[in-house]
């Protein structure tokens, strides 16, 4: 049987932590999406299902962007800078918004309105929580400039791109379940906002020391 070497693993492994970390950071966060999900899974209604389409659609994104992007990336020097320095500023803007998040503590929302978009579903009927979850997940243009181009770049500059999707698909997978899984624990939780700071604080620190390995990461 062939043996992998220990420093191929290693660098797949690196790989896999980074996309679990920064999908990590991007996903937990306070949202319509993620009230949703928690929703669904209060009220058992196709909350499995639910969270199943958020974490394909991530997978999806995420994929396409790291494999669109990546051949760009790696096929010029200027590109690979541009890149770069790219996903430095995004991830310091990420760690600056978690940051601001956990000084203003707000809590999730698990009404049937937030931020003035209907979050909810009027039947327990599996299509209409399809389109509903479709919904809450696609129509929101930051989904696109967050997984398919900058995890896209961010992607594509790892040493193992596949091991990057993996990890952002893990992190999604885990949280959606998670969040279905454990609602009836969760939801009291959630609702303050002092874990939302702890939350947005440990998000913030992660994102800040990816930029700083990123900028740091020898070309």
């Amino acid at each position: 049987m062939m043996r992998i070497p220990s420093f191929e693993i290693a660098i797949v492994g690196t790989s896999i932590v980074h996309g679990l970390l920064i999908g990590a950071s991007l996903i937990v966060a306070i949202g319509a999406q993620n009230a949703f999900v928690l929703r669904q899974g209060l009220r058992r209604e196709h909350g499995w299902l639910v969270a199943g389409i958020c974490a394909v659609c991530d997978l999806l994104l995420v994929a396409a962007g790291v494999a669109g992007l990546a051949p760009l990336i790696t096929s010029s020097s200027t590109g690979l800078q541009l890149a770069r320095w790219g996903g430095v500023i995004w991830l310091l803007w990420q760690a600056a918004l978690a940051f601001r998040r956990a000084f203003r503590a707000q809590a999730i929302n698990l009404q049937d309105k937030e931020n003035g978009a209907s979050i909810g579903v009027s039947s327990p009927d599996a299509r209409s929580v399809v389109v509903a979850t479709l919904g809450v997940t696609l129509l929101n243009p930051h989904v696109y400039l967050d997984t398919v181009v900058m995890l896209g770049i961010i992607g594509g500059q790892q040493s193992s791109p596949a091991g990057f999707v993996i990890g952002a698909s893990a992190a999604s997978l885990v949280w959606f379940f998670g969040l279905v899984g454990l609602a009836h624990w969760l939801a009291p939780r959630l609702r303050d906002p002092r874990w939302w700071q702890g939350i947005d604080i440990a998000v913030g620190l992660i994102m800040l020391a990816i930029a700083w390995q990123l900028a740091m990461r020898p070309l």
